[in-house]
């Protein structure tokens, strides 16, 4: 038995037997053709273009049909990429300047778009090597004349890879396909975004691990807790069984309890509220009867690679407010870096060609959410134009994202009021009335937190970028991963404060992160102050449980023994044992 680390990408786990996928990029040797032949080269080039357009496009409408017209905007990415003039310009002028084959010049030109991407010294920016990768696989094969290979199982299987291809992923027979395995790739890449939408469980960034496996062994996906165990002896295969018959039962009871609010036993009610990243989540939220949706990205505008305008952010985010019917919704205003703006297409307007942003050697301390939102006025503006006039159909939240100083946040606020003077000169319905928060996601901002609560409506504190900045560890780097954790003494010491201080001044504070959607942690949250947990809607049964068997005074207990502990393990083992004592039936191994 082997058991492996990865980035848990998707949850859920899986036991079934092994299929290895090579997802490679092709390698091919230069090839040429005689100068009587290159009209001829050209034109299979153009043929091969529009082939691959009609495949993608048609990729897309699955998609869309599958989990939503947001995660096949991924595919209008590949579409507006396959389109772009300078890639085309490579190619045609490889077969023209050059004499290279059709084959070739396409793979040439597309080889060099991948060293780009590689070049660039950022994780998120490095993703994008897979959809050019896609891309590639896909015009070589028309090229070469085959058809699309699309893998057909009889019995539940588990995809291995050194990556997977968006298109790969989406192809996917979800019937048989129980989970992915991946090498490679991050949270943040396409692939991972699908898998997610499609409910299979995944992990990636493993490592080198295909080498220790074959075809047709028994392998585990722990999508959980990002684990994946080659050929599992009979003690680890009955554990993750056991899993799985736990949580069939424990989703029947879980159904029993959705309308009934998460309230502790003292009485305290606590609002569950849904993180989402595409407009059609709000679905999930309201099928988990969330409170509201706590933490609404909108960096998925961005996905199809063109510039949204602001008629594209008001429609999403008005479908949202429509969709939780008169439920409230945060939005977080976009938090884009240098790795996730693509440079400008040609029917880009001159006011928009500033967007582009070259890269940066360190993107997590430079030039990413509200700091790039204050420098491109315009593109935020755009924005909050949109916000305001999508609340006039329900309530909404604006917050914005990685606030350090105070600075920033009057900067922000004062946008804010410009474009609200402008919406009401312009006799635009809006609702003026839209709460503004900032999210508590850096050091800087808890140890100011007395000056900033007299001036803001309201806190959300981002735990996943309060821990990366707390702990100077970047969670996608597997050589140092072990260090990120969120119950580190020292976060938690962060989250105290924040809460401590947001009480004196009366001020209603949320949670967002991947410790809100454990519900090993929800004893400490409600212990620690928080009535407001934006967790991920699937997840939120799962923590409505836990509420309803705690009560307050005991969960303060265990809040002031954690925060007295010295180290993330002692805290982890601590909580475990006392989530057992609300769920003694459990098993008793440590998560």
């Amino acid at each position: 038995m082997r058991k492996l680390q990865g980035i848990a990408v998707s949850s859920g786990v899986a036991i079934a037997k092994a299929v290895i996928l090579n997802s490679d990029g092709q390698q091919m040797g230069v090839a040429t053709c005689a100068p009587d032949e290159v009209d001829a080269e050209f034109v299979l080039l153009k043929e091969a273009l529009q082939t691959a357009s009609q495949e993608i496009s048609a990729c897309r409408d699955d998609v869309t049909g599958k989990i939503g017209s947001n995660y096949g905007a991924i595919f209008d990415g590949h579409l507006l990429m396959l389109q772009d003039p300078n890639l085309f310009g490579m190619m045609r002028d490889g077969i023209l300047k050059e004499h290279y084959t059709a084959e070739y010049s396409a793979y040439a030109a597309l080889t060099s778009y991948v060293h780009l991407f590689q070049r660039i010294q950022n994780p998120l920016m490095a993703e994008r090597v897979n959809d050019v990768l896609d891309l590639r696989k896909r015009l070589l094969r028309i090229l070469q004349k085959r058809k699309p290979q699309i893998q057909k199982f009889d019995q539940p299987v588990i995809i291995l890879s050194r990556n997977l291809t968006p298109s790969e992923t989406a192809s996917m027979d979800t019937k048989f396909v129980m989970a992915l395995a991946t090498e490679i790739g991050g949270p943040s890449s396409h692939t991972a975004i699908v898998a997610e939408g499609l409910h299979i469980p995944a992990v990636v960034g493993i490592g080198p691990f295909l080498k220790y496996v074959t075809s047709g062994t028994t392998v585990i996906v722990d999508g959980d807790e990002g684990l994946f165990v080659i050929d599992p002896d009979e003690e680890t295969l009955e554990h993750y069984r056991k899993i799985q018959r736990q949580r069939y039962s424990l989703n029947i009871h879980l159904d029993a309890m959705r309308d009934l609010p998460a309230e502790t036993i003292d009485g305290v009610r606590i609002q569950l509220l849904g993180n989402i990243e595409f407009p059609q989540e709000a679905n999930a939220c309201m099928q988990s009867n969330a409170d509201g949706v706590g933490l609404y990205r909108t960096e998925f505008l961005y996905l199809s690679g063109k510039h949204p305008d602001e008629e594209d952010h008001f429609n999403a985010y008005k479908q949202v407010v429509e969709t939780m019917n008169g439920k409230p919704v945060t939005i977080r205003t976009v938090d884009l870096g240098a790795d996730k703006l693509l440079e400008p297409s040609e029917n880009t307007g001159d006011s928009e060609s500033n967007y582009y942003i070259n890269e940066e050697k360190n993107p997590c301390l430079g030039l990413r959410s509200i700091r790039l939102s204050l420098k491109r006025v315009e593109l935020f503006r755009k924005q909050l134009r949109a916000i305001y006039r999508a609340a006039y159909y329900g309530p909404m939240k604006i917050m914005f994202p990685l606030v350090s100083t105070l600075a920033e946040w009057r900067q922000a606020r004062m946008i804010a009021e410009d474009v609200k003077e402008d919406l009401q000169d312009g006799n635009i319905p809006f609702n003026p009335n839209v709460p503004l928060g900032i999210m508590v996601e850096v050091p800087s901002t808890v140890l100011m937190i007395d000056q900033f609560a007299p001036e803001v409506d309201f806190f959300s504190i981002g735990t996943n970028d309060l821990t990366q900045y707390s702990l100077a560890v970047d969670r996608t780097n597997m050589d140092v991963v072990y260090l990120y954790n969120s119950c580190d003494p020292a976060v938690l010491k962060l989250i105290d404060m924040t809460m401590r201080s947001a009480n004196q001044h009366n001020k209603a504070v949320s949670l967002c992160g991947q410790l809100g959607s454990n519900p090993y942690f929800t004893q400490l949250l409600i212990g620690m102050g928080l009535r407001q947990i934006s967790l991920v809607p699937g997840t939120i049964p799962e923590v409505k449980r836990v509420v309803r068997h705690a009560r307050v005074s005991q969960c303060r207990k265990i809040a002031e023994r954690a925060l007295k502990m010295e180290n993330a393990t002692e805290i982890r083992n601590y909580l475990w044992s006392e989530y057992l004592r609300l769920f003694p039936d459990l098993d008793g191994e440590v998560f």
